[in-house]
This record gives structure tokens, sequence and C-alpha cells, in this order.
């Protein structure tokens, strides 16, 4: 998530006019923007002048090498965040080592933190601790949007008082993202409390015919309450990315 936004882009235009950056200095940037060639990968520079959100890096399939020269290129160009994810303790370990300290969380890490933009309020609740790692990485992502995301843990259905402790907060937020296994009850529940946006991550967590995530997926796509949305199992940057789009 290192691309070059809107405001960058402009304010490397008004150098120009103004002759503090040379022509051949703009030219080399411009003439990368749409994307660089790594080798492994074509890191896309442009994805936030089309879409509003940064590129992250998908850890899972790369080797720690690779991770760092994706990093050390989004990095390299532009001011913004950089998120890596779903990474394993190698990975972490190498890009640590060359890129020095980051955020982490839920395996994710995250480079030059923005400060809040957003003024939406947003909450991340979890079902179980088992399904924390997910609700971490969706937070992480969040924090990178510019969103200053709340968590509210552990307050599955199995003990409803739990979650009605936070009924005022989930009443009065802007956006939710919701993260339960088992069979993913959860997310029906707080979508009937709230006229928030409110998008569901059915996690891989669960015994027997929990089907790694399958039947909290399908309980979430046939929930009653009205107009909450479902991103894949375990998604949680992609349940980020939704509510990003959605909100101010």
């Amino acid at each position: 998530m290192g691309d070059v936004d809107e405001v960058e882009l402009r304010a490397l235009l008004d150098d120009l006019t103004k002759g503090t950056v040379a022509m051949d200095d703009v030219v080399a940037i411009l003439s990368r923007l749409p994307f660089a060639d790594v080798g492994e990968a074509l890191v896309d520079h442009h994805r936030t002048l089309r879409q509003g959100i940064p590129e992250a890096v998908y850890g899972p399939g790369k080797t720690p090498e690779q991770c760092v020269r994706i990093v050390a290129e989004l990095l390299g160009f532009g001011s913004g965040p950089v998120l890596l994810t779903r990474t394993d303790e190698a990975q972490r370990k190498a890009v640590v080592a060359v890129h020095g300290d980051a955020i982490q969380a839920g395996g994710s890490l995250l480079w030059r933190p923005p400060e809040t933009t957003r003024a939406s309020a947003v909450l991340v609740v979890t079902a179980g601790t088992a399904d924390a790692s997910v609700g971490d990485e969706c937070a992480l992502a969040l924090r990178s949007f510019g969103f200053a995301p709340r968590s509210i843990r552990d307050v599955g259905v199995a003990g409803l008082h739990r979650l009605l402790a936070h009924v005022d907060e989930i009443a009065a937020a802007d956006g939710i993202v919701v993260a339960a296994g088992m069979e993913g009850a959860l997310a029906s529940v707080v979508g009937g409390l709230t006229s928030a946006a409110v998008v569901a991550v059915p996690t891989s967590t669960g015994y027997g015919a929990a089907l790694d995530g399958v039947t909290a997926l399908l309980a979430m796509m046939s929930s009653c309450a009205a107009g909450v949305a479902v991103v894949g199992i375990d998604n949680g940057y992609g349940a980020a990315a939704a509510l990003a789009r959605a909100l101010p």
C-alpha cells in the first residue's frame, strides 16, 4: 500500500509548474505509476487513483525474499501505508529484518500507519477467541485505510448477554464487521441491532459439520437480518475493504 494518491500526484504536478522539481524526475515517477515489474510480481501503484483503496501484499504463496522485494517497492514509491497480510513466521522475520519494525496483528504487518482521516465509527466484532486473528487482520486493514476501529471480542451467541452489554455502542456505529465461525449466527444478531453497514466474515473455526467455515458462510448468506453483506471465509482484509468502499 505504498501507492501515490491523488493528493501526492497534484503536489508533484504543482512542483513541476513551480519549477521546484525537474521534468525528468516527474517523467520517471509517472512512468512507474501504473505498475512496477519486480520480477515475481507486477506491483500496482495505480490502485489508489482508480479505487481509493491502495494495493496490499498477500503473503501466502510468496517466499520471504519475494515479500521483502515487493514491500521494498511499495515503501520506496509514494508515502502511504504499506500492508502485508497473512504472513508466516519466516516472512515476518525477513521483512522486519530488512524494512524495520511494523505494527503486527492477525498475521499482518503495517508500515507507515496513516493518521485517522475517516470520521465513520467502525467496530470489529468477533464471536470467540478463535476468531480473533481474522478480526485483528480486519482491524489493521481498517487502520491502514484511515479508520480508527474499535474491537469487541468474545461475544458469541452462546452467551448473548456478553453482546448485549455493548448494544449501545453497536447501535451507534456507522459500520461493523462481524467475524464468526461455528454456525455464524452472530452476524444475524448484530445485523438486527443496528442500521449500520454490516459485513460478515465466516471463519474456519468449528467442529465437524462446521466444514472449515462453509456452514457459517451459508448461514450468513441466508441471514434473516436484511442487508448484511458477506465476504469469503477468513477474509478479514476483504471485509475492511468493503467498509472502506461503503463509508466516508
